[in-house]
């Protein structure tokens, strides 16, 4: 059974019930600010711009280390170039580029 005796008196039940209503209304605001179209579309362009900052930090990280590993291959621990590596590499290059001059010279002729 419901206990209906209460011994509050009745300027104590209002300021109850204002205070009540004061968080109601309080609650209503906020949960109209959060369905607010405009409140949803700020929170979706800002979970998308968190992702593309997320994803384009990860592809810097990779590409910063294929880079450093690509570095590695042609200079050594102090900085110097290891020419065993370069030479061959440039010598391919101008072979290449030879090649493809002469091809060209030789269908304009």
């Amino acid at each position: 059974m419901a206990d209906t005796s209460d011994t509050r008196t009745p300027a104590q039940i209002e300021a109850d019930i204002r205070r009540r209503r004061e968080v109601l209304a309080e609650t209503l605001d906020e949960i109209g600010v959060r369905v607010h179209p405009k409140t949803i579309v700020g929170d979706a362009k800002a979970k998308v711009v968190s992702n593309i900052d997320q994803t384009l930090g990860r592809a810097y990280v990779g590409v910063n280390k294929v880079v450093s590993d690509v570095k590695a291959q042609f200079v050594d621990e102090e900085g110097a170039p290891r020419l065993e590596r370069i030479v061959p590499i440039a010598v391919v290059a101008v072979g290449l580029v030879g090649l493809l001059a002469l091809g060209t010279r030789r269908r304009r002729g």
